[in-house]
């Protein structure tokens, strides 16, 4: 193998492959997603409206995410204030 031949076998991703690596991404977003409690979604519409009486913050500016550790859960709140 020469030096060449190194750089001729680098070849881009095609569309195909591009698609098939988005969609796995997508879907294992998706199975985190069913695994989170029923109650998770109203939590962090609540935890908005509170945070809204302080600082005026959009619905995509707070990310309440939860954990599971073993026998522990952790619940991660992302709040992105203005300015």
């Amino acid at each position: 193998m020469s030096f060449l031949d190194y750089f001729r076998s680098k070849r881009p991703a095609s569309s195909a492959a591009t698609a098939k690596e988005r969609l796995q991404v997508i879907v294992a977003h998706e199975r985190g997603q069913r695994n989170q409690p029923d109650y998770l979604p109203a939590m962090q519409q609540e935890i908005l409206e509170v945070i809204r009486k302080y600082v005026p913050v959009e619905q995509d500016d707070v990310q309440v995410q939860l954990d599971e550790n073993g026998n522990c859960s952790v619940l991660e709140l992302n709040v992105t204030l203005p300015g």
